[in-house]
């Protein structure tokens, strides 16, 4: 399979899935070929795709962050170079930022669930 036919599949799953990709991350997907298959295959694929469960990761990079820089580790060395330290602040605000935006999508993914299980169960009664 060449890389042309690889990004046309990719671009037909997400466009019958659309409602499972986040919209507000452009370039979503990333992909790759690898012609050599595993011994005794004539092909293998690997499918990484992004979710909401990566905010626990940025939320466990944020609290050892905010520790760090709550008792100035390191800073110095940053400081020493020009670095200015408000920059860190405003890290730590886009990371925090970044983590709302997930955990907004999650949420509404969950209701959207729980809205079409509400009307699964109606339509039964």
């Amino acid at each position: 399979m060449s890389m042309r036919e690889v990004n046309e599949q990719m671009f037909n799953i997400q466009n019958k899935n659309s409602s499972y990709f986040a919209e507000w991350l452009p370039h979503n997907v990333k992909t790759t070929v690898c012609d050599i298959p595993p011994l005794g295959l004539k092909m293998s694929a690997t499918f990484i795709g992004n979710n909401t469960g990566i905010q626990e990761l940025f939320k466990r990079v944020s609290e050892q962050f905010t520790a760090m820089f709550r008792h100035k580790a390191f800073l110095h060395w940053c400081t020493g170079e020009g670095m200015d330290e408000m920059k860190f602040t405003e890290a730590k605000s886009n990371i925090n930022d970044l983590v709302s935006g997930y955990q907004q999508y999650q949420d509404a993914t969950a209701e959207e669930e729980d809205f079409e299980e509400c009307a699964e169960k109606e339509e039964v009664a």
